[in-house]
């Protein structure tokens, strides 16, 4: 029998902060997706789409990338084209990451953090960083193809003390307790 979900296809992440205060170091906040097979989703990533690192079959898109905040409503845009993902696919884990330019910086120096997750006009739902604070980069979602196919989104926030290549061992998550 044939599911009537079609799960998610295309999903927008966007992201924003805004300015640091006049004479301040600019923040630059980056948007990571990391794409994981099928067979070990939670192993090394197959591939990794940020600033300058594209999805090599342009599934994963950076539409924006601000490194300051500056400019009128969300600073960094992907866009996730799920149903386009090779069946080899199963799981894709986004981040955030604060570059480390200027001193240690964490979410509690952003002046209002904010992501935005949809597809299409339905909002996923809501993505705060009260609870990591403290934290330099965090897991803020993620995304799982089904045993039908379809994808689906699990959300998370989880906050570490980290840098960019680091962080990028940190989005393999661990595995649930069956």
């Amino acid at each position: 029998m044939e599911s009537l979900s079609k799960g998610l296809t295309k999903v927008e992440v966007a992201l924003k902060w805004d300015p640091s205060p006049h004479g301040a170091p600019g923040m630059d906040l980056d948007l990571v997706a990391a794409v994981f097979t099928l067979r070990d989703p939670h192993g090394a990533p197959a591939y990794v789409a940020y600033f300058d690192h594209r999805a090599p079959d342009g599934t994963i898109t950076l539409n924006r990338d601000s490194r300051t905040g500056q400019g009128l409503g969300f600073d960094e845009v992907m866009v996730l084209e799920l149903n386009r993902l090779s069946e080899a696919y199963g799981r894709v884990a986004i981040g955030v990451v604060i570059q480390q330019n200027g001193g240690h910086r964490t979410f509690a120096d952003v002046r209002e953090p904010g992501i935005r997750l949809c597809e299409g006009y339905d909002e996923l739902g809501p993505v705060d960083f009260t609870n990591v604070a403290g934290a330099t980069a965090a897991v803020v979602a993620e995304f799982r193809r089904g045993e039908e196919g379809t994808w689906g989104y699990r959300p998370t926030v989880q906050g570490y003390d980290t840098e960019l290549p680091d962080f990028l061992t940190l989005l393999r998550g661990k595995p649930e307790a069956s």
